[in-house]
């Protein structure tokens, strides 16, 4: 019991010469040793606040883009081809339909390799992607995680409408200003964010 009141004796005196160390900036130390104040600046009420805005794409009129014009490039997504098998529909002759215009289909590597990968049970999809009308679109990134690179593409180029099924893809991309969605619904193509085209829902 001893010891341990001497130790907490030491303890207490060691406190004590922590707490009679000088301030840093007491008027006793020289003026070149001494710390600088701490200066709190007043903020002025007539001078403007800046905050940094993200800067928008140049293509974007209010929320409608002015890049997109026929012919209309749609970036195809592995399960738009097959919700379109299963709902029997041509893809070149809907996506007409769906817009009034000459369209264009283009596919990536990574959608391409989501379908080799799925195997015997797309070869469906997979002939139909190797239509010479579907245009092909070459990944320099690493894997073939086809969401991400779908993403990355539509947001550094505003030129594409994106055609998918997929909940998570449609709600990244609904983020991204002046990209349209187009999804199979009702046994027909419909439209997002798109107010001329034929499939688009009415308000």
């Amino acid at each position: 019991m001893g010891k341990a009141k001497k130790a907490k004796k030491i303890a207490l005196q060691k406190y004590a010469q922590m707490k009679k160390m000088i301030n840093p900036r007491d008027s006793r130390i020289k003026p070149e040793l001494r710390a600088p104040p701490k200066k709190v600046k007043k903020e002025d009420p007539t001078q403007l606040k800046v905050t940094e805005v993200p800067q928008q794409s140049s293509a974007l009129f209010f929320q409608y883009n002015m890049q997109l014009g026929p012919p209309y490039h749609i970036l195809v997504d592995t399960n738009f081809i097959n919700f379109s098998i299963k709902n029997k529909l041509d893809i070149f002759e809907n996506m007409m339909e769906c817009l009034y215009a000459k369209c264009i289909p283009y596919i990536t590597d990574c959608v391409m390799g989501e379908l080799e990968k799925l195997g015997q049970k797309y070869k469906v999809a997979l002939r139909i992607v190797k239509d010479p009308r579907f245009e092909r679109l070459h990944c320099m990134h690493k894997g073939t995680y086809a969401d991400d690179c779908i993403v990355n593409r539509v947001t550094q180029h505003k030129c594409y409408i994106v055609a998918t099924n997929d909940k998570d893809l449609k709600r990244r991309i609904r983020k991204i200003p002046g990209v349209p969605v187009m999804y199979v619904a009702q046994h027909r193509y419909t439209i997002e964010r798109m107010p001329d085209a034929y499939g688009a829902p009415k308000k």
